[in-house]
């Protein structure tokens, strides 16, 4: 029989005994599958070499066992030619046995990449939804820390914003107090400083130094523009009597809270002493709800406050557009169209770039507060989505080719644009220098989320929410990574599961809903013949942030939660209350130690303003626990402890003392 197969195979010279050719007996696809492993083995290379974590994306999963299943073919039949050569017997490998080969190879290939990842990870259909993979180079004070504070008491859990006459932005529906000590917390823990005014010192200063104006601290008279997301703010769901909110099927439509808001605007001007008149807050595309204006108004009569339309005479200052475009998109005209309804007829008009209003370019600081929720075309929306509303035009249906789902119809043929390594917009958004990079600090409200863009605010059904609002604020340095988290959060929330009844509920979990965030972290990701440079000056962008995904929604744990020197840390606070036995920042303080580099011994000093219990905790500097130097209930007052670190070897670590619902974080060295 193996006679047989081996005459079927080669043809051999009937004098010397030599290969003359090899003869295909079943056609092209006898030599198939090894062309398609030589091929797989050939992408490993290029994709993985350069970048180790690839190996576990969903393409590599695929293409590891044909991969390995070349490489044994190979082996067998070099080994094979070999013995054939060295014998001079005609026995040669049956092309039967190779197919066999490769199938058990890629069998046994695909089993051991399962058996890697675990049972918790599991990968969507056309999606690269890989647990703890991160790409990209991680920003902030604290590399690629997202802080997480969530306070249930922030919001009215009895609220139904879904009936008219029943705003979840009204104040009977928001505890202030509560909201104001979440967004104090959130920057402390994002700077590991003790107080309101030193962290928005360090934000400042690694923000402006980012920006390449040295490590300096705001400077009087600079301009800062508050951006919030007012979708609803536009067409019949006003009076244009006093610009109040109309009680029609678009109310209740979640969108940036005025709480928040106000509790920004008072750390810029009560904390930081930004005057009132340089600070601007408004979405250009919108016009200004009354329950808005009336509520900051009140507190900062000064500020200047946007509209979309000339409404002077209810105190809003209408928006001007720039004279030049401003942003200039990297699909060259390829993808984005005048109009995105009329993308699949021949003719329609390319877009390349945007006008922006004067406000973003005359502001030096940007603060864009979007609110976290599902997208019915992006799949997603926060900060780089929330830019749509920064254009001149009248709508942003030119920029929707730039998402994964234009008309809401992913099953179309050449409308969906589900697939990974496609252009999107939202990466040349990220990146522009009067968009992206003038953001001073990513502050994302989640107090009521919700599914889309355009519903009222969802309960959340997952722990630690247990069906109530989410009653969240988030704060990053990091752009790609305080997305990446929120994205997390949508996508465990808001699947089919939930039956929502107003036909959405699953819009997070749309194919491809993270591509632009892989792109935003990892030029290597960008798609072929894409290079995104949105300035208009031809500078390529290069990494904006750190992407990855948790391990999973009950632990949430990204890799520096897990001791990994790389990726996210998701910093996650639980406030509850606001009662006055409470620790306040003015009364909590955390001394550097002294000394600082040490040897052996350094001494820790602390000062609590309340009874209260007390941890203070050691870390190396890749996030492990080392020590716990203080753990129980304390007076108030001050207090001094000494750290003996002669067991640790030389090296840089941190601190951190916990008290009650407050921290602080600090760094130290030791030195042999």
């Amino acid at each position: 029989m193996v006679k047989s197969f081996f005459k079927k195979f080669v043809k051999v010279c009937p004098k010397t005994g030599r290969i003359r050719k090899f003869i295909n007996p079943g056609g092209i696809y006898t030599i198939l599958l090894p062309i398609v492993g030589l091929i797989a083995l050939l992408w490993i290379i290029v994709r993985v070499v350069p970048k180790p974590s690839r190996i576990q994306y969903p393409c590599m999963q695929v293409a590891t066992p044909l991969a390995s299943g070349f490489l044994a073919y190979f082996s067998i039949l070099l080994i094979s030619l070999l013995a054939f050569f060295k014998t001079k017997k005609k026995v040669f490998l049956s092309p039967y046995l190779i197919g066999f080969t490769l199938l058990l190879t890629g069998f046994t290939g695909t089993y051991l990449i399962n058996e890697q990842r675990g049972e918790a990870d599991v990968v969507l259909p056309n999606s690269e939804h890989v647990t703890n993979a991160p790409s990209g180079e991680a920003k902030g004070i604290y590399p690629g820390r997202v802080v997480w504070v969530h306070n249930p008491d922030a919001t009215n859990e009895k609220c139904d914003p879904s009936k008219a006459g029943h705003g979840w932005w009204m104040p009977e529906n928001n505890n202030q107090e509560a909201i104001d000590r979440m967004i104090s917390r959130a920057i402390q823990e994002l700077t590991g400083e003790t107080s309101d005014k030193s962290a928005w010192n360090e934000i400042f200063m690694f923000h402006n130094e980012t920006r390449g104006k040295g490590r300096v601290n705001y400077v009087q008279g600079e301009k800062v523009f508050i951006k919030v997301n007012n979708v609803s703010g536009w067409g019949g769901n006003f009076s244009t009597r006093d610009l109040s909110v109309s009680e029609n099927g678009s109310y209740g439509i979640s969108e940036t809270s005025p709480q928040v808001v106000l509790a920004v605007l008072r750390h810029l001007v009560n904390v930081i002493g930004v005057n009132q008149s340089d600070i601007y807050v408004g979405d250009p595309m919108r016009n200004l709800y009354k329950h808005c204006y009336d509520m900051w108004h009140d507190e900062f009569p000064d500020v200047h406050y946007m509209s979309h339309d000339d409404y002077a005479s209810l105190g809003r200052e209408k928006v001007v557009p720039s004279t030049t475009a401003r942003i200039f998109y990297s699909d060259k005209g390829t993808v984005l169209r005048e109009n995105v309804w009329d993308a699949m007829r021949p003719g329609g008009d390319n877009v390349t770039d945007d006008y922006l209003y004067t406000v973003y370019e005359e502001a030096e600081y940007l603060l864009n507060l979007p609110m976290l929720k599902g997208h019915k075309r992006a799949g997603i929306t926060m900060f780089a989505k929330n830019h749509f509303g920064s254009h001149t035009r009248s709508d942003a249906s030119h920029l929707h080719n730039g998402l994964v789902d234009p008309q809401e119809t992913p099953n179309k043929p050449g409308v969906s644009r589900t697939d990974y390594g496609m252009y999107r917009v939202q990466v040349d958004i990220m990146g522009h220098k009067l968009l992206g990079k003038k953001n001073l600090v990513y502050i994302m409200d989640a107090l009521w989320s919700a599914d889309q863009e355009v519903s009222y605010p969802k309960k959340f059904t997952m722990a630690p929410f247990n069906t109530d609002w989410m009653s969240s604020v988030f704060v990053s340095l990091d752009p790609v990574a305080i997305e990446s988290v929120g994205y997390d959060f949508l996508r465990a929330e808001f699947k089919s599961t939930r039956n929502l009844n107003d036909g959405a509920g699953t819009y997070p979990q749309k194919p491809a809903a993270d591509d632009y965030l892989h792109q935003a972290s990892d030029p290597a990701l960008w798609p072929e013949g894409v290079v995104y440079a949105p300035d208009g000056d031809g500078v390529a962008l290069k990494s904006l942030g750190v992407h990855e995904h948790w391990n999973n929604p009950t632990d949430k744990k990204y890799s520096r939660n897990l001791g990994l020197n790389e990726g996210i840390e998701l910093v996650s606070v639980k406030l509850s209350g606001v009662g006055v036995e409470r620790l306040t920042t003015a009364g909590f303080e955390v001394r550097q130690n002294y000394p600082n580099p040490f040897n052996t011994i350094t001494t820790i000093s602390y000062t609590l303003p309340v009874d209260t219990n007390v941890e203070i905790i050691v870390y190396d500097n890749v996030g492990r626990k080392v020590s716990t130097v203080v753990a129980g209930s304390k007076k108030a007052g001050t207090y001094t402890v000494e750290f003996d670190g002669s067991q640790l070897p030389t090296g840089n670590y941190f601190y951190k003392v916990v008290a009650n619902d407050y921290s602080a974080t600090k760094r130290f060295a030791i030195v042999r």
